[in-house]
């Protein structure tokens, strides 16, 4: 197989459960949007629910469409906006919808009703109102309303991956005043707020419901090391020494020639590229693992291949060896964080990128995987 993700849902229902140790007064919703956040939806709901996850939460009907045909009872926050048909879709799927203006829930109530959280935006800037009225408002319509069962309250938090920084507590601030000034008259509202980060950060966060996502496969809300949070990471990419040949000073490797030998050396090409979410800014700038042994990117990667530097000796690998290009092999390993700080990004983005045409294995599951 030319390129392999190979996803630990033990360690993701181990990870559910630590966080949710973190936070013990709060109910636990595993966020499971993007395909798991390149994991595999069905899969990683199931080992969350495991972990002692009590809701799932995602961004689009069609998520949450494909969790209820794959049998996921449990809850379902449906987080993100939604046009007309998508709304309609979240509905028959018995999701819980996110509500900010008249208008919206009027079109829940059009079709026949269902159940709504309201969301304050407390400074993220995006969903939701600023306007704390019109959020009180929607509350008492929603109550109101015999179609409409008022489930929640949100919002979001900006810079909780931030630490030390103050617009956190401001925002944290805000809505725990105007949530608690909604719950006076309208008790049993499930009141949430805390992503990853903030669970982590501040338990003042986390209220009657804690929404972690990045957390739950293992990786570090705070892009440092998921080991110093207790955290494994769940998921590995791997693929195989598909051709070695010598480069002689002065040869080059790839499109571009960006590599160019200063002496003679040995390539190894691997059967991965940018289509498949090993992006191209790894260009000459990144490592992989084979034998425990860490190689040089060298020459650009290109949609299908991706070339490393063996040294002149070839360094004892072998055709068909094992590539490891995120996770464990021996005593060292490359982590999402590591590959983010490459490409000055997120490790949300590095896993996520990972394409569809790379198929998933699962370890761990109840079932054996697939």
């Amino acid at each position: 197989m030319r390129a392999l993700v190979s996803v630990n849902l033990g360690a993701i229902e181990r990870n559910v459960a630590l966080l949710s140790a973190r936070a013990p007064s709060a109910q636990l919703c595993a966020v499971v949007k993007a395909n798991g956040y390149g994991h595999g939806a069905v899969a990683v709901a199931q080992a969350a629910i495991d972990g002692g996850a009590t809701w799932l939460a995602v961004a689009t009907s069609t998520e949450a469409t494909s969790l209820r045909d794959a049998g996921v009872e449990v809850p379902i926050l449906l987080m993100g906006a939604l046009t007309a048909p998508e709304l309609e879709a979240a509905l028959r799927a018995q999701a819980d919808v996110v509500v900010w203006s008249e208008e919206f829930l009027a079109r829940v109530a059009a079709l026949g009703g269902g159940r709504v959280h309201i969301k304050l935006d407390t400074g993220m800037g995006r969903l939701g109102t600023r306007d704390r009225a019109l959020a009180t408002s929607l509350t008492e319509q929603a109550g109101s309303d015999a179609k409409i069962e008022l489930v929640g309250l949100m919002t979001h938090f900006a810079t909780a991956d931030e630490l030390g920084d103050d617009f956190f507590a401001q925002q944290l601030d805000e809505f725990t005043s105007w949530a608690d000034e909604v719950v006076a008259t309208n008790p049993g509202l499930l009141r949430h707020a805390a992503n990853s980060a903030a669970l982590l950060r501040d338990a003042k966060s986390h209220f009657d419901l804690v929404r972690p996502g990045v957390a739950c496969y293992g990786l570090d809300p705070f892009g440092v090391d998921p080991t110093a949070q207790g955290l494994e990471p769940a998921l590995r990419l791997e693929s195989y020494v598909a051709s070695i040949k010598r480069c002689d000073a002065g040869q080059s490797t790839g499109y571009g020639r960006s590599f160019v030998a200063e002496q003679a050396t040995m390539i190894a090409t691997v059967p991965v590229g940018y289509a498949d979410g090993w992006k191209r800014i790894f260009s000459n700038n990144a490592e992989a693992l084979i034998n425990g042994r860490r190689f040089r990117v060298v020459g650009n990667v290109s949609m299908d291949n991706m070339t490393l530097d063996l040294g002149s000796d070839g360094g004892a690998v072998e055709l068909g060896d094992t590539v490891t290009l995120l996770g464990s092999d021996g005593d060292d390993r490359i982590l999402s964080e590591q590959l983010a700080t490459r490409a000055s990004t997120i490790n949300y983005e590095i896993v996520t990128s990972i394409s569809e045409r790379v198929p998933r294995s699962y370890v761990g599951a109840v079932d054996g995987g697939s």
